[in-house]
């Protein structure tokens, strides 16, 4: 059986904490990375509220926010399966 599951963390994805997300597709890893970040928001997570920050401040340069759209899914591609 291959294994199509590929694994990133929180941080990896602009996150505060090292919580793992699995997911077959970067689109699926985004989801629940963004699923995660609403649960951290409702709870209050100072860490979490500052890297959300730093993303929203990246938001506002077009540059930015081109090259980590550009590099995120980049990186998810060059990440191993699971064995």
């Amino acid at each position: 059986i291959v294994n199509t599951m590929k694994t990133m963390t929180c941080h990896q994805l602009g996150g505060a904490c090292d919580t793992k997300f699995q997911a077959e597709t970067f689109e699926e890893m985004a989801k629940l990375s963004q699923k995660h970040g609403v649960e951290m928001f409702e709870k209050g997570d100072a860490a979490h509220l500052t890297a959300m920050g730093k993303m929203q401040a990246m938001i506002q340069s077009p540059e930015d926010m081109n090259e980590w759209i550009n590099a995120k899914p980049a990186e998810f591609d060059a990440l191993p399966y699971h064995q």
